[in-house]
């Protein structure tokens, strides 16, 4: 088993690796990495002509030992990305769905 420095290794590989994927030049691709709290977050800040451009493209926090996907903007597979890394799904929580609903996902439930 995997231990939580491990999936701090993962988590912040996997932000860095969509890090990379930069559409647009004006837009700066920020990475928010909290090691104490084990929060971590890919954000996109700046402008695209007039339009202000800002949001969170993914955010994972680290808790009892799990992974919880809070929110996945992306187009990928962020939970079997992990799996492919060598997290067991039992420690993924795909948190943005309602806790009732994780039940019938193959990943952890809390």
């Amino acid at each position: 088993m995997a231990g939580i420095d491990e999936y701090r290794t993962y988590v912040q590989e996997l932000m860095r690796r969509y890090s990379s994927y930069k559409e647009d030049k004006e837009v700066e691709t920020q990475l928010i990495f909290d090691t104490e709290r084990d929060h971590y977050q890919l954000l996109y800040t700046g402008w695209r002509e007039e339009q202000r451009i800002y949001g969170c493209v993914m955010h994972m926090d680290i808790k009892n030992g799990k992974i919880w996907i809070q929110y996945d903007g992306t187009d990928f597979d962020l939970a079997n990305e992990l799996v492919a890394m060598g997290v067991p799904k039992k420690d993924i929580v795909l948190a943005f769905h309602p806790p009732y609903k994780r039940l019938y996902t193959e990943f952890g439930v809390n």
